[in-house]
């Protein structure tokens, strides 16, 4: 492939702030060897701002950024617009884990500025954003789903006992309690009785306008990498075996405990069937680019579910997206690479599209 003009997007306003950083240093020192990077750092006000070229690590805060970068629409060359110029580039690279970037409203802005970008559209974004809507999408394609109920918060504040009972009606304890529009285990609390329940509601409820609560069962947790458009393929699983009672926030990024098995201990009709349910999920919410679609085997019925997909999965040291792509025979290089040209793909197959009257009426 040859070079491109690649504007990294990352930071952000969501709770994940400081893991899209870590993602992004891991995408940047990679990508500055064979691409012309832009980094953008987007604080978490929202303010976006330049950082300069040929920097050894992304600046992790705009203390000595001087230069504000904004979107405007520009349908003849993509670009971005900072205080002094055009920055023209060839697509853009979003890195932005969780709300105000993973679930459509990054993608949004491209598209409305007529930008190529990696990763999922805004309604694959969206929906693989939105942990309510995105079950319910894979319980239409007929894909295997645990258990759940989803609530307003505003409902919350106004009827806690009768959501009390109607979880405690539905499941027995543990469960699962979590923002419906996070990632990273942020907010996510395994609840082990009635007593645990009202401040786990009211943890996950900080992050978020709506709280899902998820049936807990006896499972092995694994994760799979799934790269491509329209006809996407999916890597082998990876099994984790967190030490801590969950794999939550600090088992992810604090401590270095959690038991990676990669490629996961499975038989190969195994494989099959999880790799075929990944793809299955892919598809069912309209992604492109890429995802990581995390599964559970139940211990007791042998039955394999499908979790949740990540629109935007994590690079860095540590993340099993690339992780299970590497043991797949993708290198990271190589898989960034086929990330902007999927990105590239993409945006010109939509640019196929009618969308003037005009043109419609005269063809």
């Amino acid at each position: 492939m040859s070079s491109l003009r690649v504007a990294l997007l990352y930071g952000g306003r969501s709770g994940e702030h400081e893991i899209s950083i870590r993602s992004a240093r891991s995408i940047y020192n990679t990508l500055k060897n064979k691409h012309n990077v832009y980094p953008i750092f987007i604080d978490k006000n929202g303010f976006w701002w330049r950082v300069d070229i040929g920097i050894d690590q992304l600046p992790a805060n705009a203390k000595n950024l001087k230069e504000r970068v904004f979107l405007y629409p520009g349908f003849s060359k993509p670009q971005l617009n900072t205080a002094q110029a055009q920055l023209i580039i060839d697509i853009a690279f979003p890195v932005l884990h969780g709300t105000h970037g993973e679930d459509g409203i990054i993608q949004g802005a491209l598209e409305s500025a007529g930008i190529p970008y990696v990763g999922a559209g805004v309604a694959g974004s969206a929906v693989g954003m939105d942990k309510a809507l995105m079950k319910a999408m894979f319980v239409q394609s007929g894909l295997p789903v645990a258990p759940y109920l989803w609530f307003y918060r505003s409902r919350w504040k106004t009827n806690q006992q009768e959501i009390i009972v109607q979880i405690e009606s539905s499941f027995p304890y543990p469960i699962f309690v979590k923002p419906v529009n996070l990632g990273s285990s942020v907010g996510i609390h395994k609840v082990h009785d009635g007593s645990e329940l009202p401040d786990a509601f009211e943890d996950a409820a900080r992050y978020d306008s709506k709280v899902i609560v998820e049936k807990g069962m006896n499972v092995r947790e694994f994760e799979l990498s799934v790269l491509g458009n329209e006809q996407p393929q999916a890597s082998l699983p990876g099994e984790l075996v967190p030490k801590r009672e969950f794999y939550d926030y600090t088992a992810k990024y604090i401590e270095d405990s959690t038991e990676l098995h990669i490629p996961a201990r499975l038989e190969s009709k195994q494989i099959d069937a999880v790799q075929n349910l990944a793809i299955r999920a892919f598809q069912s919410i309209g992604c492109s680019g890429m995802a990581r679609v995390d599964l559970f085997l139940d211990r007791d019925s042998g039955v394999f579910y499908v979790n949740e997909i990540n629109t935007i999965p994590g690079f860095t040291n540590i993340s099993m997206y690339p992780k299970l792509w590497e043991v797949s025979g993708v290198s990271f290089h190589n898989l960034l690479d086929r990330l902007l040209e999927l990105g590239l793909e993409r945006f010109n197959d939509l640019s196929q599209n009618v969308t003037s009257y005009d043109a419609i009426q005269n063809p």
